[in-house]
This record gives structure tokens, sequence and C-alpha cells, in this order.
């Protein structure tokens, strides 16, 4: 069925969906490149080759490392699992790998701080034997995780619900093992999907804030994550080292957006289908 043309009322609301986006998005993302380059390009430089603003680029870029390789083969097994197979308790596992999205990141760091924290239930034997969780990487880590832990499950799920088993099924029959049905059949049939929702993740991963917050301890130089190196800066009036740093986050969203697109426009009837349900 073709588009409906409202005459006098869909310009109307066409200026109010393009209006909201200048307001919402645009302004503000110019505003943030603005401030950053503000006091010149030497200026914005020295903002970001600060050795704060170095550890905390190079923990984000480790923390994303870790964790999107991690939420891809688990989205990947967690996919499989569910849309190729029947089991009890499928609709409940479903049901957890959303729980993210409708939990608030605070809490999802808070959870970790009331099993691995000082006073939390595993924290006595973690001090015994000297295992740090809490204020560290490995904390940080977890909670980018939890975080981000539906992001490529949700990309893959719909899809290879959509695509069926009976490619899975004749390569079975023809002999072909568990692996190599998955490596040469299942995978390259959902191999944009996937890389799809590893981009996804990987932004939310690199933009996290409220979960990582809680875990981190916001020591600068050394548990501070790009966000947390943001919000210190900008506690401290220093506008121009904490535009020029949220410059990066700002240009990383465009680079996905981009990447985004191009998957959409090339590979739209693979993507499509995590869409439709």
């Amino acid at each position: 069925m073709g588009a409906v043309r409202l005459p006098g009322f869909a310009p109307l609301m066409l200026a109010v969906v393009v209006g909201a986006i200048g307001v919402l998005i645009v302004a503000p993302l110019a505003v943030v490149f603005i401030v950053a380059f503000s006091k010149g390009v030497p200026a914005y430089v020295a903002a970001l080759k600060d050795p704060d603003a170095q550890a905390a680029i190079g923990l984000t870029l480790l923390v994303a490392s870790i964790s999107v390789p991690l939420n891809a083969v688990f989205g990947l097994a967690a996919a499989w699992s569910i849309a190729k197979f029947e089991f009890p308790g499928r609709r409940v596992l479903l049901a957890i790998i959303d729980l993210p999205f409708s939990m608030s990141p605070v809490v999802s760091g808070l959870v970790w701080v009331l099993l691995f924290g000082a006073q939390g239930w595993f924290g006595p034997f973690l001090a015994d034997h000297d295992i740090k969780i809490i204020f560290d990487t490995s904390g940080i880590v977890l909670a980018t995780i939890t975080v981000t832990l539906p992001f490529v499950a949700r990309e893959l799920i719909p899809l290879m619900q959509d695509q069926g088993s009976d490619e899975e099924a004749a390569a079975v029959t023809l002999g072909a093992g568990g692996f190599t049905v998955f490596r040469k059949v299942t995978l390259p049939n959902v191999k944009w999907a996937l890389l799809y929702g590893v981009l996804l993740c990987n932004a939310r991963a690199m933009g996290e804030f409220g979960a990582v917050s809680v875990v981190s301890g916001k020591v600068s130089g050394l548990s501070n994550t790009l966000p947390l190196h943001i919000e210190a800066l900008y506690n401290d009036f220093d506008f121009v080292g904490a535009f020029s740093a949220a410059s990066l986050l700002a240009g990383l969203g465009l680079v996905t957006l981009v990447i985004k697109t191009v998957l959409e426009w090339r590979y739209s009837g693979e993507l499509s289908a995590g869409r439709r349900r």
C-alpha cells in the first residue's frame, strides 16, 4: 500500500519532526564541536594529549575491545539457540536477554557492587584472596557487558527466525558436522546483521556512563573512562577539555551513523528481517 497524502497536515507533522531533530540533536551536536574548537586547534589537541585524557581514551578502548567481542559471541550463541531450537524456558531466556533494555544502567552497576563490593556477598572472599573487581577495570568490563548484552543477540534472533533451519538441515543430511554447519551456513547468512549489532554494541560500550560510574571509583588517570572524564572536566569548569573529549564520542556517533546507513542501504533485505518482529 502506498503512502497516503494528507495535504496541509503532513507538512505540519514534517515541520514538527525536523524542528525537533534540529533542537534536540543537530544544535547540541554543533555546540559540542563549537565549544571544543572555541580556543583554537592547539587548545583542542592539547586537551586530548592531556595524560588523564589519554588514560581515559585508552581505558575506554580497552573495555570496548573486551566487552564487544564477548557480547558478539554471546549474541551468536543466544540467537542460534533461541531461533533454531525449541526448549523449556525459551521465552523466559528471551525476556531476560531484553532486561538490560528496560533496566536503569545505574542499577546494572549497583548489582555488581552488591555482589563484589567490600560489603557485598563475595566482598570478604575477594579481599582475602587479593582479588579486586569493583573500582577496577574488571568491574568496568562487567558493567559494560551487562548494559550492552542485548544488542547483538537482538539483531540476530529475528533474522535467524526468519531464515528458518532448512539450509542447516540440508547441510546435516549431506554429512556436515555441527561446527561446519555453523561456520559455513549459519554464520555467512547473518554476517552483516552481526556486524550491525557489533557496531551498535561498540557505540554503546564506549559511551556508557551510568553503570560504569557506579563501579569505577572515578579516579582520574586510572579508572575514568571517556564519559567519566568528560564529567570530571565539566565539573572543574574546563569546558574546552570536556567538549574536546566529548567530540570524540560525538565523532564515534557520526561514524556509527554513516556505517549503519551504508549497511542498511546495501543489505536492507537481510537487516530488515530484524525489524519486522
